[in-house]
């Protein structure tokens, strides 16, 4: 079973709540969930500038993603 991270920043797309999303990574699929209201996703890996979930204050501060293998 993959680690799941919370996204810091991060808004809900559904329920509007911030930092409720948690990503992982299954099979080389990208896979994102709201623990407020069961929202989910699933999509192939993108850059952060591309992320529609993270908040356009979050993106300018993001200075890199952190992926540990």
């Amino acid at each position: 079973m993959a680690k799941k991270r919370f996204i810091a920043g991060a808004v809900c797309p559904q329920c509007s709540e911030q930092d409720t999303l948690r990503w992982w990574q299954e099979n080389e699929i990208e896979r994102v969930e709201c623990v407020a209201c069961d929202y989910t996703d699933r999509r192939v890996p993108k850059s952060v500038d591309e992320s529609e979930q993270l908040s356009p204050q979050t993106k300018e501060q993001v200075i890199g993603i952190f992926k540990p293998e």
